[in-house]
């Protein structure tokens, strides 16, 4: 009895898990590795916002006009009080590019998965049913791409404004939002081709003869088939939707100053031409909104070459 329990123990124990052996295929993979870790550090920036503005003393939207500019009234550049030196306002850029940076990812990240879950559920419905459906929501997908981003989130921006010239919903929820409504469309598009393939498979086509529900089909044969593609391409999606905040709030339109975006940092920057004299004022919300895009980019891409079937028969 012994030797049975022992003979049959490393079949249980030593057998590593399906979640395991994908973890280290990704790992494995150069682009993977580092993306994860330009976006370790960029996260991390976020999560250590307010323990910076503790240690520096310096609050996001606070003003050290005495201190951060010179006598001429110019901000000054980098020093051990002012890491990135200050903006026109006497207001430390680098706190306030940390903070820009959770603003980003505050809007990115839920503004990509409401797209996401939006999409991927309309394209499943268009892909798995086709006839007039698909004709119909192929037809409102195409409509909804149809439309400039600047110009209609200028347009519904502007809609937000009371009679006192105030937002009358908050703003990070507006720019989520008209986000959201421009993302879902590409989700839809990706999974309706997908579906449209996995329709007429022999899996699908075995679940139909042994009478399963449209339903069970598409929850339990389709969708666990198309989610690794999905997720890749909401990380491809999310450094887009993070430009699209940033340019809204350059726009003047996104997140409103003096609550710090990058967009509306680079703006300033731009606008009052400052960054001739203290070049970190516009260097430094801009090296971090490419290193974000870049480090999302690299990822996806890593992410891709392990998931993508096709790329892996390749």
């Amino acid at each position: 009895m012994a030797d049975a329990i022992r003979s049959e123990a490393p079949a249980f124990s030593g057998q590593p898990s399906l979640t395991f052996l994908l973890l280290k295929r990704l790992w494995r993979e150069r682009a993977v590795r580092t993306g994860a870790v330009i976006v370790a550090i960029v996260l991390l920036a976020a999560l250590s916002a307010p323990l910076a503005s503790h240690l520096l003393g310096h609050g996001p939207m606070e003003q050290f006009e005495e201190t951060a500019l010179d006598d001429m009234g110019l901000p000054i550049g980098p020093t051990l009080e002012f890491p990135l030196g200050a903006d026109g306002n006497g207001r430390d850029v680098f706190v306030r590019t940390l903070y820009g940076a959770q603003v980003s990812l505050l809007v990115g990240i839920p503004s990509t998965t409401i797209a996401m879950i939006i999409g991927t559920a309309i394209g499943l419905i268009s892909g798995f049913f086709a006839g007039r459906t698909d004709r119909v929501i192929s037809q409102a997908i195409d409509v909804a791409l149809s439309f400039p981003f600047v110009v209609t989130a200028l347009s519904l921006l502007a809609l937000n404004r009371g009679g006192t010239g105030q937002p009358i919903v908050p703003p990070v929820v507006v720019v989520i939002t008209i986000i959201s409504l421009f993302s879902w469309a590409y989700f839809a598009r990706l999974t309706r081709g997908l579906v449209l393939e996995l329709r007429s498979s022999p899996m699908v086509e075995a679940s139909r003869t042994i009478g399963a529900s449209w339903v069970r089909i598409i929850w339990f044969d389709i969708l666990p088939n198309i989610l690794p593609t999905v997720f890749v391409y909401w990380a491809v999606q999310l450094p887009a939707n993070i430009v699209a905040e940033a340019t809204l709030s350059f726009l003047g339109v996104g997140i409103q100053a003096p609550m710090p975006s990058w967009g509306n940092m680079i703006a300033e920057a731009q606008r009052t031409s400052l960054y001739q004299d203290q070049p970190w004022f516009l260097a430094g919300p801009g090296l971090a909104l490419f290193l974000t895009v870049v480090g999302f980019n690299t990822l996806s891409a890593g992410l891709r070459n392990v998931l993508d079937p096709n790329r892996r028969r390749a």
